[in-house]
């Protein structure tokens, strides 16, 4: 078997010639009795045989495949030379690169050295400086220019012209302001005097009653200084604002014949310390008409927390009205309103808190004791309507300069004018509520002559 595989091998696979001879005709390669001696192509060629594959598509594919291979490696050496001969020229030009940038550099150092050196006039150095000089000269010029022209241009005449529009709007609006004052104390005036007319049997009595007042007034005004040195002195290191605040009312009560406890550190009859100021109206000379309770607040309370302060306050005081008073603007309960009565028997008013506004206390202290006094002498015969319209046409009124003052605290000099006309409006609410005590107060007598067993107020 073996034997029969060997002589199998030797077999040739083509019909042979006694010469070889190879021929390249176009695209194709004739080969004739050429014999190839190489012992892995002979076994390729054996075993492609034995599976099928006949020898010429072998050798074919080998002749293929073998001249890609040669063709390649030409090319390959074509490419070697070709680089050699680029890397030898550039080494050449780089060189003489070299030597023309060394050349180069050293002519552009000296045209630097020549334009840079300080000695020269016209170096680039000279230059810079020159240009800013000439810029420095141009900028100061046309600011000078700006600064002395007399148009919008220049910016402070600018801003003046803003400042005297500013100062000409708050005017118009201290003006507008003014007039609503004005025309409300011409309507509490004649509400008054339709009071009067209806009272005509009391005439005597209102002159007289006029007179005192001119005389009230006369000795209030001598007191205001007393009471702006009371209201400063309450302002020093280390009272708080409740002692502040206690130290304007408990002035003020003094004035009216009444009497101002500081109760904020009393437990009341409920067991509570609420309440930090309680007024007994008419104590100083008799019996006790009335209680007005202050509550002071340095923080800002809510709606509902306001009310149940007030409330609770009203209730361990045994007083018929509560006053809310509180630090600053910023602090007025939200969906409150500043000098707004609420459910008859309650109000808010902001004040500063270092220095509370004895003027604004003042007249909230009057209106609430004009309200208990009016309530308690409803049966007595006086136009309790009239008087109760004008004092809510005063309140509104009180409220419009309550604004007008804040404002005119962020006003220089120039505002003193309308500051001095608002004092006198304000003194205007003043007499025009005093009028109106005397009436209650004259009504209160005339009732108390004709019952005497009736206490007087």
């Amino acid at each position: 078997m073996e034997a029969s595989r060997s002589h199998l091998d030797q077999l040739p696979f083509d019909a042979e010639e006694e010469h070889p001879s190879v021929r390249a005709i176009d695209d194709r390669i004739v080969i004739e009795s050429l014999t190839v001696t190489d012992e892995r192509a002979a076994k390729v060629v054996r075993e492609r045989h034995e599976a099928g594959v006949p020898a010429i598509e072998t050798v074919a594919k080998a002749i293929e495949i073998g001249a890609r291979v040669i063709d390649s490696e030409s090319t390959a050496t074509n490419v070697d030379y070709v680089q050699h001969e680029f890397e030898k020229r550039m080494g050449r030009l780089g060189a003489e690169m070299e030597k023309q940038l060394e050349d180069g550099s050293k002519e552009i150092a000296e045209r630097i050295s020549e334009n840079f050196d300080d000695e020269r006039a016209d170096s680039v150095q000279g230059q810079i400086k020159t240009m800013l000089q000439t810029a420095i000269q141009f900028q100061q010029a046309e600011l000078t220019k700006m600064l002395t022209a007399e148009d919008a241009s220049n910016p402070l005449v600018a801003m003046q012209i803003r400042e005297q529009n500013a100062r000409r709007e708050a005017d118009e609006r201290h003006k507008g302001q003014m007039t609503e004052l004005k025309e409300a104390s011409e309507n509490l005036a004649r509400a008054l005097v339709e009071s009067h007319q209806k009272e005509s049997h009391r005439s005597q009595k209102e002159i007289a009653g006029l007179k005192e007042q001119l005389s009230v007034l006369l000795e209030r005004q001598a007191g205001d200084a007393a009471l702006a040195e009371a209201e400063e002195a309450g302002t020093r290191k280390g009272f708080t604002f409740e002692e502040r605040v206690h130290g304007v009312l408990e002035d003020i009560a003094d004035g009216f014949g009444d009497v101002a406890r500081h109760t904020g550190a009393e437990t009341g009859a409920g067991g509570t310390k609420k309440g930090d100021t309680v007024v007994e109206i008419g104590a100083s000379s008799g019996p006790c008409l009335a209680k007005i309770v202050f509550e002071d607040k340095d923080r800002k309370l809510s709606k509902n927390e306001a009310w149940t302060e007030l409330d609770a306050a009203m209730a361990e005081r045994e007083a018929s009205y509560g006053v809310l008073v509180v630090a600053g603007e910023e602090n007025v309960p939200s969906g409150r309103e500043e000098l707004h009565e609420y459910q008859g028997n309650k109000l808010i008013i902001a004040v500063d808190p270092e220095a509370p506004d004895g003027l604004a206390l003042k007249l909230v202290y009057r209106y609430v004791r004009l309200r208990l006094l009016a309530a308690r002498n409803s049966a007595l015969e006086v136009d309790a309507g009239g008087v109760l319209d004008a004092a809510e046409s005063a309140t509104a009124a009180l409220k419009r300069a309550q604004a007008v003052r804040l404002s005119l605290t962020n006003i220089d000099k120039s505002s003193k004018k309308a500051r001095e006309g608002l004092e006198d409006m304000v003194a205007a609410v003043e007499a025009d509520l005093t009028r109106i005590e005397s009436l209650v107060a004259d009504a209160a007598e005339a009732d108390t002559a004709e019952d005497p067993a009736q206490p007087a107020d």
